[in-house]
């Protein structure tokens, strides 16, 4: 019940931290405070680089991302180091570049950005969902799924007239993009110390949503993400 009831707050907390995240940050450690001390659970910021592309009609060209959220590992057996882990990625995007530009019904843009190119950016809140395993000799296996809810999109135009990418348009291709995503994740990875010690790894997602609206074109979005989680709040 107690478990439960955590990630229930967890989820609650998750959607306040991506409008107001210094604020829900203080809740966190106001509602599990004591939790956090009880080396049941570690609370922490994550982030780093993403590499990602869209499975399907993608462009040629990868697109270069950083995320940053925060994440929860609940030790699920006081006896055996199994942890779910959990949190919400509030920065983080999936897309691909290097689109030949489209038509923007306007004869003049559509002449600025005559050999140009277009890179799809979108962002989702994400929440990962995994079963993690940590070795005693501090490596890390986990597995499981993600979710995302969609916040932004954009078709992002960019041309060089004098210098590299000088000149740029954005367009909201959000009524185009599926508000939800959901797919499988994994990865591994090494804490570097007892306790308080930061973590890095590797993780992958593959999504199972085919994000985009339009009949004539199809994108799974897929991320290859290379992160550091920084505990907070525990004791040393």
């Amino acid at each position: 019940m107690k478990k439960r009831n955590l990630l229930i707050a967890v989820f609650l907390l998750s959607a306040l931290l991506a409008t107001q995240t210094g604020k829900s940050q203080i809740l966190i450690s106001l509602l599990l405070g004591d939790k956090l001390n009880s080396g049941k659970i570690e609370f922490g910021l994550t982030g780093g680089y993403g590499l990602t592309n869209m499975r399907g009609d993608s462009g040629p060209d990868h697109l270069n991302t950083f995320f940053l959220g925060f994440y929860f590992d609940f030790l699920l057996n006081q006896d055996k180091p199994w942890y779910l882990y959990t949190g919400v990625l509030v920065k983080s995007k999936v897309g691909d570049a290097g689109y030949s530009p489209y038509s923007l019904a306007d004869p003049e843009l559509d002449s600025v950005f005559t050999g140009g190119s277009i890179s799809r950016e979108i962002g989702y809140f994400y929440v990962p969902l995994e079963i993690k395993y940590r070795f005693q000799n501090k490596f890390f296996i986990s597995a499981g799924g993600q979710v995302g809810l969609r916040n932004s999109a954009t078709d992002k135009f960019r041309n060089s007239i004098n210098n590299d990418n000088d000149l740029t348009f954005e367009k909201d291709i959000r009524e185009n993009i599926a508000r939800i995503d959901a797919g499988i994740s994994g990865g591994l990875g090494y804490k570097m110390m007892k306790g308080l010690g930061m973590s890095i790894g590797i993780r992958y997602y593959y999504s199972l949503v085919d994000v985009i609206k339009s009949k004539d074109v199809n994108g799974s979005p897929t991320a290859f993400y290379i992160h550091a989680d920084i505990p907070i709040g525990l004791k040393k």
